[in-house]
């Protein structure tokens, strides 16, 4: 019987083991796997332009491209702080209004039907179309870009704010009725709960179009001086042919589309870690 049970444990054990190993592997084929493709691609970029002997100022080397980021980060650290300001704002304010009409739309079926069609005009409009427009009814160039970004931010956390809070289980949402829940408690206590997850999906999608909404409006005004965005410093450096800076602009873009992304999945896995199963299945 002991030596049952003992066999029994280590075959438990060497499971267990074996699944600790797969899962740091795993993990490390997340890092290593994305780093590798991205040094060759890297260094076909760089053989590419050396073979070729194509000039800097029709496509850089990626060495160039990153001398040219340290050479010129004192012009554009700043336009990049603008650019995120606007972003990060844009997003603040569609956050802010779209969980407010999704829980309006949840309240009140004649308000849902009243006001999405008029969210859905304004998701399926392109912001390139209405950007100058915008410019010219609007005084102030900064209020007209966070407008801007807004417009691009604020459907997905709409829609998916909405979708969320109508997702709660009807099982759960009669039996809160049945012990007498007012629609504050039932709205607290179950709907927002349950919407979460859709909420931090949306606000993952938000963040990197806040971003692109951003960058278009600023494209749009083509804004100077000390409040110029890197969409400024993109169209400037393409105007004097200096192809290393708008490369180095666009490596600064994405980046910080990139840390923004990687920042609300990283919120989204701390909330839900806990109790939702999507989270807790990545864990596990």
């Amino acid at each position: 019987m002991t030596a049952t049970v003992t066999e029994t444990e280590r075959r438990t054990e060497a499971a267990q083991t074996g699944a600790g190993q797969a899962e740091r592997t795993a993990r490390l084929a997340r890092v290593l796997l994305p780093l590798a493709f991205g040094v060759l691609a890297l260094i076909a970029w760089d053989l590419i332009v050396r073979i070729n002997d194509i000039p800097h100022y029709i496509l850089p080397g990626p060495l160039l491209v990153i001398e040219t980021l340290i050479a010129d980060w004192h012009t554009l650290y700043p336009s990049l702080l603008v650019t995120i300001q606007i972003t990060l704002m844009a997003l603040a304010v569609a956050v802010a209004g779209g969980v407010t009409l999704a829980i309006l739309f949840t309240q009140s079926k004649w308000i849902e039907l009243s006001f999405f069609p008029y969210a859905v005009i304004l998701q399926v409009t392109p912001i390139v179309a209405i950007a100058p427009l915008i410019l010219i009814y609007v005084d102030s160039t900064h209020a007209a870009l966070l407008i801007c970004a807004w417009i691009v931010a604020f459907f997905p956390i709409l829609s998916n704010t909405t979708l969320g809070l109508n997702s709660a289980d009807h099982n759960l949402i009669n039996l809160f009725q049945l012990y007498g829940a007012s629609r504050w408690q039932l709205l607290w206590h179950l709907r927002l709960p349950a919407a979460m997850p859709y909420f931090l999906g949306g606000l993952k999608i938000a963040g990197g179009l806040a971003l692109i909404g951003a960058i278009v409006a600023e494209f749009a005004a083509g804004t100077a001086g000390t409040e110029s965005g890197l969409a400024y410093r993109i169209l400037e450096a393409g105007y004097r042919l200096n192809i290393p800076r708008m490369f180095a602009s666009l490596i600064l873009i994405s980046l910080t589309g990139i840390v923004i992304f990687l920042f609300f999945t990283f919120l989204s896995h701390m909330v839900l870690r806990k109790w939702h199963e999507s989270a807790m299945k990545r864990e596990n």
